[in-house]
């Protein structure tokens, strides 16, 4: 603070002008504090040039200084009346100058006094941060405290001007000692001898074990090593960009020795140098960019100038400036030429992975970044080349650059000839071994099309990515084929197409188009729905899909096979949408949520209930002939909001789908269907509330003893003569709904067993469903008795049934193929026979209810029974 004084007491006052009273009428309503006009005590104007100024001022500096709060009554009282001449000034209102110069001091400690500790801090620590950087040698500034470089920088490009050799002894000194050298190389040796010979020094060095790898090292104090290195010699340059780095000594001697020291045998050494020049080569990039921009202004200030008039000295200045600013750019592109033909081409295919991984990345971050002279094809074609690197993270890395290459439009006309060279290659990488290298190649490849560089002719193979196990290629692929194929997001000379304005219907038929491929196999169709369908906004139009099932919309006609691939598209969109899995999970980890997408999942499902709570009865009357079509749109049930349909009044529309699943159950016997019916009822048998949980139970009696009636009755027909058919439908239908749930009949059990004992030649499908019926009847059984209190009644009723089984078991494995017709398959029944004894094996095994009231129904295991099994199975 005394030096501060001293030195403004001492130098010659230079003031500046202070505007007139009536400019600070609007002081007293400023919103910062009053010490904010601090500034203007210290920079007074001459107070005996102008006494009305020296009165302000003097009264100016009593308010800011000694009494803020009366600084408005004061300003309003010395403001110029409106009209008239200004009023005389007082002697009052001058000051001499030894009373100015104890004013400014006075000044300057109140300033430092209310100056914010923030800003004295930052001073403080810049202060702390020079003289630490004065103390430490670079190479400990580089490993250790890379806060200062930019100051240690500062001090090497200062001391240039003066004592060049020591700079470079000592940049070119960290340098080898950041390879890990431990050198004794002095200023002069390093100054007079050649590169090689002090290159070949280094080398012996690590051949004799004299080598710390600073750059592999896994010290905790060394974890930022190789982001200070960039960064130093970054910041190197930069600082150089006004003065050393065009003087072709300096950068020119670090060019010679990073270069020479790429191409050592060591690998360190070659990892640090490869490092060290790929980021010189990116910050000339960074000077040259600016060098360019500069050109251009001057070009334009000399065209302008060159309207005004040909010659002039601002004319000559600036054709001056003009070929300045040229020459330094072609003085750096030079540098840039020499180390990619001294460093990049050598190690480019180093055999360290890593290097030649820095080595194209740094070519994709150029080629980006400085077209001009990068985007060329004796620079882009190493990034063709090292697609077929044999290590998986360089090809990676090639791939990104090129993503980062052909993601810029101007860039586009400059790769004709790169992509007709290597675009096949490409397209192979897509099925590269390496799942990352895949999904990479995957996305230039949409780049590529979106700029329409390959034809739809070269995309087959990719396609059948679409079924691939990997879910991060099929995730890849679903982007690829839904920007292409649905969305056609393109791009023409015009610019890319508006596929927001598209509507929904347009992209469902391009959909359906492709799904046409995979109809025949609805598992298939389902990878391909699951693969687009984050991408795909259409694919949630509910809405949209349900009227384009009902043809309400003219723009796109249904075919039979699009009809049924819309509805399993609904189906798994719809699962998709509540969070189900759709395609076989390959870790079979149960799937957990966050409480945020949990909402979410419900909102999903929500808005898929409203859009199917009128029309979805309508859907089921269209579609319950078609059998590809009911059963999914079955499925459609279990994924609704069922209290909805209390809250919205639509308990009409509820109960008509309720009724026209249970009419499906009765006009299909395929499998598929009739599981879908059963588990549509029971879900709403557990998820209804009131007066709808009631029609839906009565309902599923109601199914339950139709269908006995009905089996009962197709019993009857058969022992009578007619056909099997109607029985061995009836059966499935039966099967199906034990499975979910025990089946209460009178004397149906004795029915089907009688049956069986009287007509051996019924259809052997038939006798399957016979004998898996009867075991679902005995297993309901045995779990509806229990084992603590069992009645003697129940127990007799179950060892009854249990006997009339193991006698059709038995005589299907023992008498029946001693006497079997030769001709007649019955692999079907021999299998059902021989599951359906193992189960029961297990299930009255002995050691199960031994000391138990059920012991009697224990078993053991009959193994000449097991034997006939195993023939049986193996005769037929």
């Amino acid at each position: 603070m005394e030096h501060h004084h001293n030195d403004v007491k001492n130098r010659k006052r230079k003031r500046v002008w202070v505007p007139p009273v009536s400019c600070f009428r609007l002081v007293p309503s400023l919103p910062f504090p009053s010490h904010a006009l601090l500034p203007f005590s210290i920079s007074l104007p001459n107070t005996r040039a102008d006494p009305q100024i020296s009165r302000v001022c003097s009264h100016l500096r009593h308010q800011i200084l000694v009494a803020p709060s009366q600084m408005a009554e004061t300003l309003a009282s010395m403001r110029r009346p409106k009209r008239g001449r200004p009023p005389r000034p007082r002697e009052s209102d001058f000051v001499t100058g030894e009373e100015l110069e104890d004013e400014e001091e006075e000044g300057y400690a109140e300033a430092e006094r209310l100056a914010p500790q923030r800003t004295k801090r930052k001073r403080e620590a810049s202060a702390a941060a020079a003289a630490a950087a004065e103390d430490l040698t670079l190479i400990d500034i580089v490993k250790h405290n890379g806060r200062l470089i930019s100051h240690a920088v500062k001090r090497l490009v200062e001391d240039y001007e003066s004592d060049p050799k020591s700079v470079i002894f000592q940049i070119l000194t960290m340098l080898f000692e950041a390879c890990g050298a431990r050198h004794d190389i002095a200023a002069k040796d390093l100054d007079m001898a050649d590169v090689d010979d002090i290159v070949f020094k280094i080398v012996d060095l690590s051949r004799n074990g004299l080598v710390e790898d600073n750059y592999n090292s896994k010290r905790k104090d060394l974890k930022n090593f190789k982001e200070n290195l960039v960064s130093f010699w970054d910041t190197l340059v930069l600082e150089c960009q006004n003065g050393p780095l065009f003087d072709d000594i300096l950068l020119q001697k670090i060019k010679d020795y990073v270069i020479a020291l790429s191409c050592t045998p060591p690998r360190v050494y070659r990892q640090v140098a490869s490092l060290i020049g790929l980021q010189l080569v990116t910050s000339f990039i960074s000077v040259a960019k600016t060098l360019s921009a500069q050109r251009e202004t001057t070009q334009r200030q000399l065209n302008a100038e060159k309207k005004k008039q040909s010659d002039g000295p601002a004319v000559e200045s600036l054709n001056k400036r003009l070929s300045v600013t040229h020459e330094n750019i072609t003085y750096l592109e030079e540098l840039m030429r020499k180390i990619f033909s001294g460093l990049f081409m050598h190690r480019y295919r180093d055999v360290d992975p890593d290097i030649r991984m820095s080595c194209i990345k740094s070519l994709g971050i150029w080629v980006v970044s400085y077209p001009s002279l990068f985007l060329q094809d004796i620079y882009l074609k190493y990034l063709g080349w090292t697609l077929n690197d044999k290590n998986a993270g360089v090809r990676r890395t090639s791939i990104l650059a090129l993503q980062s290459l052909y993601d810029v439009d101007a860039n586009i006309p400059s790769l004709g000839l790169f992509t007709e060279r290597f675009y096949s290659r490409m397209i192979q990488l897509a099925d590269d071994i390496d799942i990352s290298v895949a999904v990479s190649a995957i996305g230039l490849i949409k780049q590529l099309l979106r700029h329409q560089l390959l034809s739809d002719d070269d995309l087959g193979p990719l396609y059948d990515l679409l079924i691939d196990e990997p879910p991060m290629i099929r995730r890849a692929i679903g982007e690829l084929v839904y920007d292409h194929l649905i969305a056609q997001n393109i791009k023409t000379s015009s610019g890319a197409r508006d596929v927001d304005n598209e509507s929904s219907e347009v992209h469902i038929g391009r959909m359906l188009q492709i799904l046409r491929e995979f109809s025949d196999d609805p598992v298939l169709s389902s990878y391909v729905i699951d693969d687009i369908w984050d991408d795909m906004k259409a694919m949630k139009d509910w809405k949209c899909i349900i009227s384009m099932l009902l043809d309400e919309t003219p723009l796109y006609e249904l075919t039979d096979m699009d009809g049924t691939n819309l509805v399993r598209m609904l189906r798994a969109s719809a699962r998709k949408a509540v969070g189900e899995k759709i395609v076989p999970a390959t870790d079979n980890k149960k799937l957990s949520y966050t409480k945020s997408q949990k909402e979410i999942l419900e909102t999903s499902k929500s808005e898929i209930t409203n859009a199917l709570m009128k029309r979805y009865p309508q859907l089921l009357r269209k579609y319950i002939p078609d059998r590809a079509k009911i059963s999914p749109l079955i499925d459609m049930m279990m994924l609704l909001k069922l209290e909805m349909y209390s809250l919205k009044r639509q308990e009409q529309n509820f109960k008509a789908a309720i009724d026209c699943i249970v009419d499906a159950f009765f006009k299909h016997g395929d499998k598929d269907t009739l599981r879908s019916c059963i588990k549509a009822i029971a879900f709403c048998c557990n998820k209804c509330q009131a007066d709808l949980l009631d029609y839906a139970g009565n309902k599923l009696k109601n199914l339950e003893d139709e269908l006995v009636l009905k089996v009962k009755t197709a019993i009857k027909e058969v022992e009578a003569g007619d056909d099997e058919y109607s029985l061995l439908v009836n059966l499935k239908r039966l099967h199906e709904l034990q499975l979910s749930k025990p089946v209460k009949n009178d004397g149906l059990f004795e029915d089907m067993y009688r049956i069986l004992s009287h007509l051996r030649e019924m259809d052997n499908e038939v006798k399957s469903f016979l004998l898996i019926n009867m075991y679902l009847e005995v297993a309901w059984s045995l779990h509806a008795i229990g084992v603590e209190n069992p009645s003697e009644s129940s127990i007799d009723g179950l060892l009854s049934k249990q006997s009339s089984l193991f006698e059709q078991l038995y005589y299907f494995l023992v008498v029946l193929p001693t006497c079997q017709k030769e001709g007649r398959s019955t692999t079907v029944l021999s299998c059902r026979v021989c599951i359906i004894t193992a189960e029961m094996w297990c299930l009255f095994k002995k050691s199960k209810y031994s000391s138990t009231r059920l012991e009697g129904l224990a078993i053991s295991h009959n193994w000449t029974l097991f034997r006939s099994s195993g023939n049986y199975v193996n005769n037929s």
